[in-house]
């Protein structure tokens, strides 16, 4: 839903900045490589320290570098298969700047094992759940589900909980629970989201095989997902 509708409005809106940017002469590459920086220094400077309100702040001026960058790359006629890629990475580094951010909280000054843990999960399910997408596209297969919550909300929950957390610094009581439960439905959010994939996956690739089968009259293996994808995979760990 995000990507949908508050992509697009974001998008309009940064359009006259990128364009500012282009006529200076800064690259998209060079926009994508300061954004992931900058959102690296607000969540491992500030979030170990319990500074969830001046940290939010911090990656919120740097997260939309995200969508910066390919509004100047379509704008100059640049867009690459380079660009992509260093897109999609330094997007899986700033996600685990955050949710590492939350995690060295809690192990240190935090003092909550438990979220330690469910911080160190939305890390790792986040991350899982962005290349099952990327590892069905590369064996052929539309993966043709988002899921329930993707970066967008994982970004947008734990963000938000994160910044209202911090007020409680400045005497908002009991706000600093958001952030807990915020964790909490990014974890489990998660959790769905890799499980609606995989078995979309599962049944894509059941039904390619039954295609191809059908096309070259034979009968389809009896396990379409043990055999071609591991075989792919075993090349891609080379």
């Amino acid at each position: 839903m995000l990507n949908k509708y508050a992509r697009a409005f974001f998008t309009r809106v940064l359009t006259p900045f990128a364009s500012f940017l282009i006529r200076r002469g800064v690259s998209p590459d060079t926009v994508t490589l300061l954004g992931t920086a900058g959102v690296m220094a607000g969540a491992l400077v500030f979030y170990p320290m319990g500074e969830f309100f001046w940290g939010t702040v911090v990656i919120t001026l740097f997260v939309f570098s995200d969508l910066v960058d390919g509004n100047m790359a379509r704008q100059l006629g640049r867009s690459s298969r380079w660009g992509a890629f260093l897109d999609s990475t330094l997007d899986r580094v700033a996600d685990g700047a955050i949710f590492g951010g939350f995690a060295l909280w809690y192990a240190g000054g935090g003092d909550d094992i438990a979220l330690c843990a469910v911080s160190i999960f939305c890390l790792a399910s986040g991350q899982v759940v962005s290349y099952t997408k990327a590892r069905g596209e590369s064996i052929g297969l539309p993966v043709a589900v988002n899921g329930l919550v993707e970066r967008a909300e994982r970004l947008v929950i734990s963000l938000v909980a994160a910044g209202l957390s911090g007020l409680h610094k400045f005497g908002v009581p009991g706000i600093q629970y958001l952030l807990p439960v915020a964790l909490w439905i990014v974890a489990v959010g998660s959790l769905v989201t890799l499980i609606q994939r995989v078995v979309t996956v599962r049944r894509e690739s059941a039904e390619a095989e039954e295609a191809a089968a059908a096309a070259s009259g034979t009968a389809p293996s009896p396990d379409p997902v043990e055999e071609q994808p591991r075989q792919q995979g075993s090349e891609a760990a080379k």
